[in-house]
């Protein structure tokens, strides 16, 4: 019980310290710890009910996903036939027409061999045994693909799990700490940012699809049949500057080729995007570039063409420059967009709030009173309970708020409405280990035992009680974190924080005070 030596007594009162001493910046306004050196302190992150911020609610535009299917299947089948070996496939050109993509192939011995590369490119769904096209032939020569059900439904599903990354990794860019990003249903996307103002912007950012396609522009396509909307086959007519342009439909680059993206100023001096390519993607645009001098090549952004400038000479450097009339900040939501990728489906938004931060400053100071309140009365409580010992809990108490404050800003955890709550019930929790400590002491008294031996029976006895009471409270906190979302999670943890804390300062922290205590004043007697 006495066996404290200086070492143990110095980690002890270090561990609280450093405790301490992590908590104090989050007391103290941004600004005013940039002009005293401690901006780069680690400070508590306060939640979207705390800091205030923008709340969206995106939903998939699951009307566009059999068209989007419709254009990559169209781009598969034809590379997966010019690739077959031991001889390429030829087929004639593709058309589309609802949820079926249709094509015929030129040599009547090579259909057998075209169904089995069409029926390769599918997907089971599941574990239905069903497929997410079907292949037929039609007319002996022509192979008709049409999506199922099923398949489009799978392909949502993956689609929202890659939307989510995508919409992460975009908003991660801001450097903005804590969003919560999480799907709600089978086609929507919550998203809270805290301490974002304008949701327009973050919409403008998170929405965007940014499906970047290099084309190029198909110069022969008859001018009164586009202006008609009538493309040839293989192509597509896309906007831009106020008049179609007939591009074809097979893309020489995608987003998916890119390396990086950032924003840039062209020779102009006007705002651009600044894109490099990968390996691939540099040998097919310089390959695209050799082959192609003098003709137009289009760059299309979400389905517009953003410039179509002439091929003057081969571009071998694997870069390239976006613009089309940018202002700065646009440009750079859209680098961060094509530096995170393409959102595998589009998305729309169906709810949009703001929170704004004075809400969450009532809260903080209500929190704070609350907090107070509670420490107040726990101190109380205590002191008149159990008198030294009470006081030796208090000072625990005091101690544990600090710490936990402390470990929430190091690790970068955030603070919530309910995270408040947790905090203020911790604090009433705080002291039972203390309770059950001194209650044996005090039944140790009366059994004759001395103060030495009753203290020493005290906190070994009541250990385990201690532990086992804590571990089922940690595990009821780290299902409620594990399996939690918003409210429950920010509750569980502080919780959790709380638990760790607590059992520290109310037992280590409370038996070095005692033995301390007692090894000084050798007491013959005590008043607990």
């Amino acid at each position: 019980m006495l066996d404290f030596p200086r070492w143990k007594i110095a980690s002890i009162l270090g561990v609280l310290l450093v405790g301490i001493l992590l908590a104090v910046p989050s007391f103290i306004p941004e600004s005013t710890a940039r002009q005293w050196g401690l901006g780069f302190a680690p400070r508590i992150n306060y939640g979207l009910d705390l800091a205030g911020g923008s709340h969206i609610l995106l939903e998939a535009d699951t009307a566009d996903v059999a068209k989007s299917r419709l254009t990559n299947m169209e781009d598969t089948v034809r590379g997966a036939m010019r690739k077959n070996t031991p001889a390429p496939v030829a087929i004639g050109d593709i058309s589309a027409n609802g949820n079926t993509l249709s094509f015929f192939v030129r040599d009547p011995a090579q259909v057998d061999a075209a169904v089995d590369i069409a029926r390769n490119l599918t997907q089971p769904v599941g574990t239905s045994g069903t497929r997410d096209w079907t292949v037929q032939v039609v007319d002996s020569t022509r192979i008709v693909m049409t999506q199922t059900q099923g398949g489009i439904n799978q392909f949502i599903d993956q689609a929202m799990t890659g939307a989510v990354d995508i919409v992460r990794k975009r908003i991660d860019a801001l450097g903005t700490k804590e969003p919560t990003i999480a799907r709600q249903g089978s086609d929507r996307i919550l998203v809270e940012v805290p301490g974002v103002q304008d949701p327009t912007a973050l919409k403008a950012l998170i929405g965007k699809t940014a499906k970047l396609e290099f084309k190029l522009v198909d110069t022969q396509a008859d001018p009164a049949k586009v202006a008609a909307n009538q493309p040839p086959i293989g192509d597509q007519i896309l906007p831009y500057q106020g008049r179609p342009l007939a591009v074809f439909r097979q893309a020489i680059l995608t987003g998916g080729d890119l390396k990086s993206a950032r924003q840039d100023y062209d020779q102009n001096g006007q705002p651009a995007v600044a894109i490099s390519f990968n390996a691939k993607g540099s040998r097919a645009f310089a390959e695209t570039t050799q082959q192609n001098v003098g003709k137009p090549f289009a760059i299309i952004l979400d389905g517009q063409v953003l410039s179509a400038p002439n091929i003057n000479e081969p571009i071998l450097g694997g870069t390239a420059s976006i613009s089309g009339g940018f202002t700065a900040p646009a440009a750079q939501t859209l680098a961060i967009s094509l530096q995170s990728g393409s959102l595998p489906i589009a998305l729309k938004t169906v709810e949009e709030r703001t929170v704004g931060p004075g809400l969450g400053a009532d809260s903080i100071h209500a929190g704070i009173i609350a907090s107070a309140i509670a420490v107040a009365a726990v101190v109380v409580f205590m002191f008149l309970t159990y008198g030294r010992f009470g006081l030796y809990a208090d000072l625990a108490v005091v101690i544990n708020v600090f710490v936990i404050l402390g470990l929430m800003a190091v690790l970068n955890a955030t603070l919530t409405l309910p995270g408040i709550a947790g905090f203020v019930l911790t604090i009433g929790t705080a002291v039972d280990a203390n309770v059950l400590i001194n209650e044996r002491i005090r039944e140790e008294r009366r059994r004759g035992r001395n103060v030495v031996q009753a203290v020493e029976l005290g906190y070994k006895e009541a250990s385990r009680t201690i532990f086992e009471a804590n571990m089922t409270h940690a595990i009821t906190g780290l299902i409620m974190l594990l399996l939690g979302s918003g409210p429950v999670k920010g509750f569980a943890v502080v919780l959790l924080f709380g638990i760790a804390t607590s059992v520290f300062t109310s037992v280590t922290f409370t038996r070095m005070l005692v033995a301390l205590w007692i090894r000084r004043q050798r007491p013959q007697a005590m008043n607990i």
